[in-house]
């Protein structure tokens, strides 16, 4: 079929009967079809989604609105940022969102604003939206948790606590603990006696689950926890922590809670004359698409953000169409350390790293297409 033939000398906009009409079904068939209900025969959808594209039928979505009580639009509080992280799940929110055939209305927020997610949602309330996805990654002191703010559509909250009531609460993303984990288990299965952190601004829910996640396991195998140093994700914070780390010989392994200041830090080292990674092997975290191609390649924890955000809207899509159903049941994000020349075993030393102590100090002053064929990374 060719499109707009059947409106020949008809200028009025084509309605869904006149599609029941050229695919010879009832109007009910075609809003089943609309609907991706079940129990049409492939044969039917065919002939319904044909008459769409010759007619140049567009649906009525302000109709459907008032007919359904949806808008069919799902909105999101996402941090204004272009940090790598926030910025890649954002997209992933996006291309998922607009698979389900919803519309979508995004609200930025701004760091150190304590009222900035309310406000948000507020906003997206007033618009009508369906669902709200909260991708807010910072902890604004005071707004967590208002019992006075309740939420009546279901809201999914990506890799943070619940900011709001709501009867009808996801959360998604987590399990950062769990890859800085990987991080620490493949620097100790080399040989190294402790792992040093570079850990993010602490005000960053990623940032402390990573930190949490790197402690305790170094606390399990009876590791000495070195000092914490905080940096601001930046690649400068990165290269001022190195300098410092340089110093100190004991420093043969360093978990770094974002691959920019781990490429910072590694800099650092090579102009102190510590290399990397025959003197001290380093473990980023997010897989920034440059990780590859630094000198060495750098190893780092791939954070799974279309995985996160494709079950999270799955599940929030079953929750809005679904509302007296149970929620979908959850699955642990998938845990990929791409093993690259950043790390290796420990130089051979002959005295072990001293007494166990637990300190922290700020150097305060964001993350992956396919990797190319002849790269020599390794996954686990």
């Amino acid at each position: 079929m060719t499109r707009g033939t059947a409106r020949s000398g008809n200028t009025a906009a084509p309605r869904s009967v006149d599609v029941a009409r050229l695919a010879g079904v009832s109007q009910k068939t075609v809003s089943r079809v609309f609907n991706d209900e079940q129990y049409v025969s492939a044969d039917v959808r065919r002939r319904v989604l044909e008459a769409v594209e010759e007619l140049g039928y567009r649906r009525n979505n302000a109709a459907r609105a008032l007919a359904s009580g949806r808008t069919r639009s799902i909105g999101v509080v996402t941090l204004g940022t272009a940090l790598y992280g926030p910025a890649s799940l954002l997209m992933g929110v996006e291309r998922v969102v607009r698979d389900t055939g919803y519309a979508l209305r995004v609200v930025n927020t701004m760091e150190g604003d304590a009222a900035g997610v309310t406000g948000a949602v507020s906003s997206l309330l007033d618009q009508g939206v369906d669902g709200i996805v909260i991708s807010e990654p910072i902890d604004e002191a005071g707004a967590e948790g208002d019992a006075s703010f309740r939420i009546d559509v279901p809201v999914l909250v990506l890799g943070a606590p619940l900011p709001v009531t709501a009867p009808r609460a996801l959360i998604a993303g987590g399990g950062a603990d769990l890859m800085a984990h990987s991080a620490i288990e493949h620097l100790l299965d080399l040989g190294h006696l402790t792992v040093h952190h570079l850990a993010g601004p602490q005000r960053w829910y990623a940032a402390r689950d990573r930190l949490e996640g790197w402690r305790a396991t170094l606390t399990a195998h009876g590791r000495t926890v070195p000092p914490v140093v905080e940096g601001d994700w930046s690649a400068a914070s990165g290269y001022r922590a190195g300098r410092e780390l340089a110093e100190d010989s004991d420093v043969t392994a360093v978990f770094v809670a974002n691959d920019d200041m781990a490429i910072g830090l590694i800099r650092a080292l090579a102009e102190a004359g510590r290399r990397v990674p025959e003197d001290v092997s380093v473990v980023g975290f997010d897989d920034i698409p440059v990780a590859a191609y630094v000198s060495p390649p750098l190893t780092t924890v791939r954070q799974p953000f279309d995985a996160v955000a494709q079950e999270g809207l799955k599940r929030l899509v079953h929750a809005i169409e679904n509302p007296n159903a149970d929620p979908l049941a959850t699955s642990d994000p998938p845990i990929d350390l791409v093993i690259r020349a950043s790390t290796a075993p420990p130089p051979s030393r002959t005295t072990p790293v001293p007494g166990r102590h637990i300190a922290s100090r700020s150097l305060g002053g964001a993350d992956h297409p396919p990797l190319p064929s002849g790269d020599p990374s390794t996954h686990r």
